[in-house]
């Protein structure tokens, strides 16, 4: 499945936020290898198969060590992933960026496709309903470009957390249930990446 830009949708780009300093998790969380190559590739190659364009999204001292990507390193003052989608938008403010984080090592391309099927560009983002907490997930969304100015202003206003800047737009972004409640499912912690190789091990049984 592929999106392909039409006069009416912005064409759609890829990004993997590979950035993160993973101080719980004490390993690089874009270098841990899930499924046969480091998180931060598995994504973009997933993400190459619906977006016109992917890059990954990292800090400056990473650029070096990624290949066969193009890169955007953080030029937002802060910290959090608000700052790499925001750098993301300075880079190509016409188009829609399909966010995806690297703490989501059960994310597939069945629940990717499932959220490009339901974009509504009508809307500054696409997103899933976590089936954990029940708020919104940021980091798989489809964020249009309309979306530029809401998080350029909640970052302004001293947030780093771009949940925080869909629930208080909520009346204007689609959240969806996920068709796969595990593909949600963060690993920060050594605890919660031990959990998901259990998970990993039962669906290779």
């Amino acid at each position: 499945m592929i999106l392909k830009e039409t006069n009416r949708a912005p064409a759609l780009y890829g990004l993997v936020l590979a950035g993160g300093k993973s101080v719980r998790m004490g390993a690089d969380k874009s270098l841990m290898n899930w499924h046969g190559t480091e998180q931060r590739y598995h994504l973009a190659g997933l993400l190459k198969l619906l977006c016109a364009e992917v890059y990954i999204s990292c800090r400056a001292k990473q650029q070096a060590s990624i290949q066969g990507y193009p890169t955007l390193a953080d030029n937002y003052e802060g910290a959090g992933p608000a700052v790499g989608i925001l750098t993301a938008f300075k880079c190509r403010p016409d188009v829609a960026w399909l966010v995806a984080a690297c703490d989501l090592p059960l994310l597939g391309l069945d629940t990717l496709e499932y959220l490009v099927s339901q974009r509504d560009t009508t809307s500054i983002a696409t997103t899933f309903r976590s089936p954990h907490d029940g708020l919104p997930e940021p980091l798989i969304t489809i964020w249009e470009p309309a979306s530029f100015e809401v998080l350029r202003a909640h970052v302004a206003d001293g947030f780093s957390c771009p949940r925080k800047a869909l629930l208080r737009n909520e009346t204007r972004v689609k959240i969806l249930n996920p068709p796969d409640n595990n593909a949600l499912l963060n690993a920060n912690t050594p605890e919660e990446a031990e959990h998901v190789r259990q998970l990993l091990k039962g669906m290779s049984a």
